[in-house]
C-alpha cells in the first residue's frame, strides 16, 4: 500500500523559512515520479515543484522559482521541500504526491495533478 505522510507545516513570518518532509513507503526510488502541491482557500490545486525519475529534471511553479527546493532521499524513501523567503501569497495547504512509475515529464505531473497517490496535507500559514 502506497502511503505518503507530509509533516512540518506551520506558522512563518514573511521572510523566514520552513522545510516540509514527506515520509513515502509502499514503493522503490527507482522508476517513480513524486512532488508537491498545494491549494490555497478558494483556490486550485497547483503544483510546485515536482520530479519524474525517467526524465531525470526537477519542476518548479514559476512563482517558487529561486526560493523553494526540492531534496530527495532514495535511502530513506524521503522527500523534502525547503522553502526560503516565504511569501504570505505561500499559505496553502501543502501536500505530497507521487506516482509509482515514471512515464511522464515533471512539468506534466504537476500541470496536471497528474499523481495517482496523495498524502493529507501539511498547513504552512505566512503572516505578513
Amino acid at each position: 500500500e502506497v502511503q505518503l505522510q507530509a509533516s512540518g507545516g506551520g506558522l512563518v513570518q514573511t521572510g523566514g523559512s520552513l522545510t516540509l518532509s514527506c515520509a513515502a513507503s509502499g514503493f522503490t526510488f527507482d522508476n517513480y515520479a513524486i512532488g508537491w502541491f498545494r491549494q490555497a482557500p478558494g483556490k486550485e490545486r497547483e503544483g510546485v515543484s515536482c520530479f519524474s525519475s525517467n526524465a531525470g529534471s526537477i519542476y518548479y511553479a514559476d512563482s517558487v522559482k529561486g526560493r523553494f527546493t526540492i531534496s530527495i532521499n532514495n535511502y530513506r524513501n524521503m522527500v523534502y521541500l525547503h522553502m526560503n523567503n516565504l511569501k504570505p501569497e505561500d499559505t496553502a495547504d501543502y501536500y505530497c504526491a507521487a506516482n509509482i512509475v515514471s512515464a511522464a515529464t515533471s512539468s506534466w505531473y504537476c500541470n496536471n495533478n497528474g499523481m495517482d497517490y496523495w498524502g493529507k496535507g501539511t498547513q504552512v500559514t505566512v503572516s505578513s
